[in-house]
């Protein structure tokens, strides 16, 4: 128990420092930016309690929304993170599996089920992003360019970590 926690207090920090220091200012033209840190809220273990789960997303979000000034945008968005994460789990992975799979990584869950879960989480967080930072529905459109464009970055910059750190299955 205590070497997942120091794991994922790791990773936070990691992911957090990658994203402020590194990401920050890294984007499209503003069109594709990328927020590699709610791989933390993703990779948190199958067991974890809900409540714990919100609270952890609330404050990863809330960390992120101190250096970049969006006053709980990024808040926001780790909540409904957490929400649509849970109803993903519940829907996809039977309640036998989480005995046998630990946390919902590339090396564990598999490719195919990794970057579906990866998609529809990151799609969602980047709707509620950016939709609440415009505020407006006149931008819809190019708000939704953002949201597919800035999703397909993230992914691509979540799997290229997940590869890095890619271990098989341990069946």
């Amino acid at each position: 128990m205590g070497r997942v926690i120091l794991v994922n207090l790791l990773r936070f920090i990691l992911l957090i420092c990658l994203q402020v220091f590194l990401l920050k200012n890294m984007g499209y033209y503003n069109l594709a930016v990328p927020f590699v840190y709610i791989l933390f809220i993703l990779l948190l273990p199958f067991k974890i309690p809900n409540g714990l789960l919100f609270l952890l997303a609330f404050l990863t979000g809330l960390t992120v929304d101190v250096f970049y000034d969006t006053l709980g945008l990024n808040a926001a968005a780790c909540t409904v993170l957490a929400f649509v994460r849970i109803f993903f789990i519940k829907v996809t992975v039977q309640r036998d599996g989480f005995d046998n799979e630990p946390d919902p990584s590339l090396g564990i869950m598999g490719f195919r089920w990794f970057i579906f879960y990866a998609i529809i989480l990151s799609f969602f967080h980047h709707l509620v992003l950016f939709t609440f930072e415009a505020f407006s529905f006149n931008e819809f459109g190019y708000t939704l360019l953002r949201v597919i464009f800035s999703s397909v970055f993230t992914v691509v910059l979540i799997l290229l970590a997940e590869f890095m750190f890619f271990r098989k299955k341990m069946r």
